[in-house]
């Protein structure tokens, strides 16, 4: 329902909408242009704060997530840091850079309208033809914004030139699985929850709602094995019940960032290891040596797996995947156990049912074998839906541009839709370093905005942007999460030299070919 117009706000040229870690680091690379950030919670830190669990913690090392011009008081500590580790950082970032005055909290975007300038929007055209994207500070109002506050559910609205997305992949919109008739939760007596609802349990409340309970987890991805292990340890005793993980697709598990004695990132995160791999635009050359490089590829692949399978017990439990190591590598799947996940499962405390099939019955779930999994609480980590709530969001025709035909967002430089005008994103292409991925993203659009480059044709961009999805396809099965990892240094190049800077940051030439690179690297005074 279309939101009535009863006045308008125009403190700020530039709008962000979220204040997760995409939107504190747009709002401070963009803070000379004095810009609001519009916040539906009470609190920055986005997934940090509002989908995390008790056992949440970063799949990376401290020095691997930080931001360029903010370490980490212990950056070389090698542990991973909790959530609530993550979330002090964060306000230490925002503190530090006072970027909390530019936070209006408890402000939820529900509507946005695009400005017409008396032109008509014809996307088609725009798509086939050679025409520029335009500034993105265009000296008049591009988008109208309804936002709600909390508690007084007031609706105000602003206009911006620019206006900054960053709500995410995994905000607050669940994916649901599907059921035939008479299949779904309906027909079930126990209790359903998503992740998204768990993580807003307190740790007591959450434990209750484990203790002693036939739980059922669908789902094996990070957010599900965390689960597990939390519904494993909440049931020690001989009166625990078992977690049950019922599960679709496989992935491949890492207990450590070593892997043979070697640094994982020598696997895949230096230039030298990058060479390997397919990236957009690589020339003549490269594209007569990827298929040479083929087997040195699938090579590495395979001493990965290798000790992923005599590591831990995978062949056991039925739980090596049939696909290669590199195709989760690539698509941003790989997850870092918990150290007590398969120690809980060699108590019986977590067991593993595979399926690719499963419906409800009234006292559980039913798998495709017939199969009946008896459960007092279905926890789904079955993921979230961010590119469905851009989709509501945004009128007619830009919200039919989210996906292509494909399921992928197509983004210039992870940043910029070439047909949606005076609008960026951040925080939609994913890579090892989430963080690192963002902030330099940030510093190339505050550098755009301020006019200090100018983009390609909107059919060069476009053309770009088709270039990176196809190589994702041939690269991985899983390649609608828009993932970089393979080619994610070769990307930041791109990047550095659209800005002026230069691409190589190391001091060395040996540093530049087998060095891992982080967010250090990207300081403004390379």
């Amino acid at each position: 329902m279309a939101c009535e117009r009863i006045g308008y706000r125009k403190p700020s040229r530039v709008g962000i909408i979220g204040a997760g870690i995409s939107g504190i680091a747009a709002a401070k690379q963009l803070s000379h242009h004095n810009p609001i950030v519009l916040e539906a919670t009470d609190s920055i830190g986005g997934v940090w704060k509002h989908c995390s669990f008790a056992s949440t913690k970063l799949q990376t090392p401290r020095c691997d997530f930080e931001f360029s011009d903010y370490p980490w008081p212990e950056r070389d500590n090698s542990s991973f840091p909790t959530h609530l580790e993550i979330l002090e950082y964060l306000h230490g970032y925002a503190t530090h850079f006072d970027v909390l005055k530019h936070v209006r909290f408890n402000s939820r975007v529900i509507e946005i309208r695009y400005v017409s300038t008396g032109q008509t929007m014809n996307i088609d055209a725009m798509a086939a033809g050679p025409g520029e994207f335009g500034p993105l500070l265009s000296g008049h109002p591009v988008w109208e914004v309804a936002v709600e506050t909390h508690p007084s559910k007031t609706v105000e609205w602003y206009e911006f030139e620019l206006l900054v997305v960053c709500i995410g992949k995994y905000g607050d919109v669940p994916r649901m699985p599907v059921f035939p008739p008479n299949k779904g939760q309906e027909i079930y007596s126990g209790k359903v929850m998503h992740t998204i609802e768990y993580s807003k349990l307190d740790e007591e409340a959450a434990r209750e709602l484990l203790k002693g309970k036939r739980v059922a987890v669908v789902g094996y991805k990070k957010s599900a094995i965390d689960l597990a292990t939390e519904c494993a340890e909440a049931n020690q005793g001989a009166d625990g019940q078992p977690c049950t993980m019922v599960i679709r697709t496989l992935h491949w598990t890492v207990p450590a960032y070593w892997i043979w004695g070697l640094p994982f990132s020598l696997f895949y995160s230096t230039r030298s290891s990058q060479f390997l791999h397919q990236r957009p635009n690589q020339g003549l050359l490269r594209n007569l040596l990827c298929p040479l490089l083929s087997p040195l590829r699938k090579a590495v692949s395979k001493f990965i797996e290798s000790y992923l399978v005599w590591k831990l017990p995978l062949e056991k439990y039925g739980l090596k995947p049939e696909h290669p190591f590199e195709e989760d590598y690539a698509s941003c799947q790989m997850a870092i156990l918990p150290e007590n996940f398969f120690s809980e499962a060699d108590k019986g405390k977590i067991v593993f049912k595979k399926t690719p099939k499963w419906w409800f019955w009234n006292k559980g779930l039913e798998i495709e074998d017939d199969t009946k999994i008896e459960a007092d609480v279905v926890l789904l980590a079955t993921g979230f839906d961010g590119k469905k709530k851009i989709h509501d969001l945004l009128p007619h025709p830009f919200s039919s541009l989210i996906s292509d035909s494909s399921g992928i967002m197509p983004l210039y430089r992870g940043t910029i839709h070439p047909l949606i005008p005076n609008m960026a994103f951040v925080g939609y292409i994913e890579s090892v370093a989430n963080l690192h991925t963002a902030e330099l993203r940030c510093k190339w659009l505050a550098r755009l905005v301020d006019g200090m480059f100018k983009l390609p044709s909107i059919g060069k961009m476009l053309e770009q942007t088709g270039e990176e999805m196809e190589i994702m396809k041939k690269t991985t099965r899983f390649y609608k999460r828009h993932c970089i990892s393979t080619f994610s240094i070769y990307h930041s190049d791109e990047i550095c030299e659209e800005m002026g800077w230069k691409s190589w940051r190391k001091n060395n030439w040996l540093l530049e070919a087998f060095a891992p690179y982080n967010s250090q690297d990207y300081g403004e005074d390379k």
